[in-house]
């Protein structure tokens, strides 16, 4: 018992070093919930090979690790649409953050109810030092 209880960490051990390995290769922006971001998504229909811009507001990050995502939404055609993205994904071709928004929360997902102008988020203030 104690053997296979050993070997088990052993694997889990490899899994979180192959994970450490993956995020260091990620360039992407520091972004959270309530910033305005725009991702290059990679689509692949047939053999033909596009970028899409997909720009909206992050409502949330979740997880960490390989598996960590985070949820986009944008308002289109008047309808709201959300897109749940893997942050180490391989076809996402680049992250740009737009807006880095003021929020309390971590999800914000009471975005959802809000349209018009209730919807806007605060724009962080950016702090400002002189050079002598």
């Amino acid at each position: 018992m104690q053997a296979k209880f050993s070997n088990e960490l052993n694997v889990m051990d490899k899994i979180k070093q192959l994970e450490g390995e993956l995020n260091k290769v990620s360039n992407h922006p520091d972004f959270k919930a309530g910033d305005t971001i725009s991702v290059a998504y990679k689509i692949i229909e047939g053999s033909k090979e596009r970028i899409q811009q997909f720009q909206g507001v992050v409502l949330q990050r979740r997880n960490s690790g390989s598996s960590e995502t985070f949820t986009v939404r944008k308002i289109s055609g008047g309808i709201g649409i959300e897109r749940i993205i893997p942050l180490h994904s391989p076809f996402i071709e680049s992250i740009k953050v737009v807006r880095s928004g003021s929020v309390r929360r971590a999800r914000i997902f009471y975005q959802r109810e809000l349209t018009g102008k209730a919807a806007r988020i605060k724009e962080k203030r950016m702090k400002v030092t002189k050079k002598d």
